[in-house]
């Protein structure tokens, strides 16, 4: 599992449009958005750079990530 700090974030549609982002790398990605703390925690068998990569191409610049 993965948490990303993931600017940009203001409203439900830019949750939809990381969580489109994320599932285009693996579509079976459990993906949980905090608004309010703009993170993104993500249960995914895939890469870190892959995941950190499709958010940042989605127009949601990735600041932070970790392993948890």
């Amino acid at each position: 599992m993965y948490e990303l700090q993931v600017e940009g974030m203001t409203c439900g549609g830019c949750v939809a449009s990381v969580t489109r982002a994320i599932r285009s790398v693996d579509n079976q990605a459990q993906v949980a958005v905090d608004l309010g703390q703009k993170t993104v925690r993500v249960d995914t068998a895939r890469d870190l750079d892959a995941i950190r990569s499709a958010v940042s191409d989605a127009g949601y610049p990735v600041t932070a990530s970790t392993a948890v």
